[in-house]
């Protein structure tokens, strides 16, 4: 006999988004966040809570659909969020899905998305246990200012700005690094530090609503854990197009896509992420984007 769930949809997020004892400007964000979604899902009359992905006595067989929301985390605990995936997607519905999922972790999904015509910022991988230094590296690719960071990342983790001047110096946190995992690395951006990255967003292949990303004076990452601030952005028709062919260029097509572009050192629109594990969204920019997700997920129940 066939077990009857008991919830249609789990928004996911991490324990210290449950009932924080303490709720700082960041974490209220967080709530707002995930509040928005919960109420438009029930606003359809989708029974949908909220749990931490890693909760080990919740019964995620009892619900039709997981949702991945605030699962900020899991790249500080990949291991165990892989065996967590492994076993949760045999027991209920990934939204994303786990195929999406998967391949959006690493950073490889980059070549993929250039290979289907979608425009990419230059993207140089270092596999696990590589030799090369970083000044081999440089001297391969031929660029002086760049940026390297882990290929399974968020928030800028490990994220590094390098130059001439300072290679020698990151040359053993590389190297660290690099014994463990793969690395990519790009040409620095100069666009970043005066226009910032642009942040789309797409529901079921379809435009939504964009923000600007600013990293603060001094800096070149815009996450706000840095310091980075967000600004309301009307996005023009080439940028709404790019967004939706980079997320249309996805099989399946997912149901939520964060595109980020920015403008390259040609001033052309590139890709620098395509976020459809647990990005933020800015559902507090524009409301009526959590009900069109809510909608989406309402006819995959449906």
């Amino acid at each position: 006999m066939k077990k009857m769930k008991k919830y249609d949809v789990v928004l996911l997020t991490e324990a210290k988004y449950i009932e924080p004892k303490t709720v700082d400007w960041y974490t209220d964000q967080v709530l707002t966040e995930d509040g928005l979604v919960l109420e438009a899902l029930q606003r359809k009359g989708i029974h949908a809570i909220k749990r931490d992905w890693a909760d080990t006595d919740f019964d995620w067989s009892s619900t039709r659909y997981a949702l991945f929301r605030t699962t900020w985390d899991y790249f500080h605990r990949f291991e165990e969020f892989d065996t967590w995936l492994n076993r949760v997607s045999q027991q209920t519905k990934l939204i994303n899905c786990i195929e999406l999922v998967r391949w959006n972790m690493n950073k490889h999904y980059l070549l993929d998305l250039a290979e289907r015509g979608v425009p990419i910022v230059h993207s140089y991988f270092i596999e696990k246990g590589s030799d090369l230094t970083l000044r081999n590296l440089h001297d391969h690719t031929g660029w002086e200012n760049t940026v390297i960071k882990p290929a399974i990342s968020g928030a800028a983790r490990h994220t590094y700005r390098l130059d001439p001047d300072n290679i020698h110096a990151h040359e053993a946190i590389f190297r660290q690094l690099i014994e463990h995992e793969s690395m990519l690395l790009q040409p620095f951006q100069k666009s970043i530090l005066t226009k910032g990255e642009v942040s789309h967003i797409v529901i079921d292949g379809e435009y939504s609503h964009s923000v600007l990303k600013k990293a603060k004076e001094g800096d070149y990452r815009v996450q706000d854990d840095w310091g980075g601030t967000v600004h309301n952005y009307k996005a023009n028709k080439e940028e709404i197009a790019f967004a939706e062919n980079a997320a249309r260029s996805c099989s399946p097509v997912p149901v939520y896509a964060r595109v980020d572009l920015m403008w390259d050192n040609d001033d052309q629109l590139a890709l620098c992420e395509l976020e459809l594990v647990e990005p933020e969204l800015w559902f507090r920019k524009n409301p009526a984007a959590a009900d069109a997700l809510a909608g989406v997920i309402e006819k995959m129940i449906h």
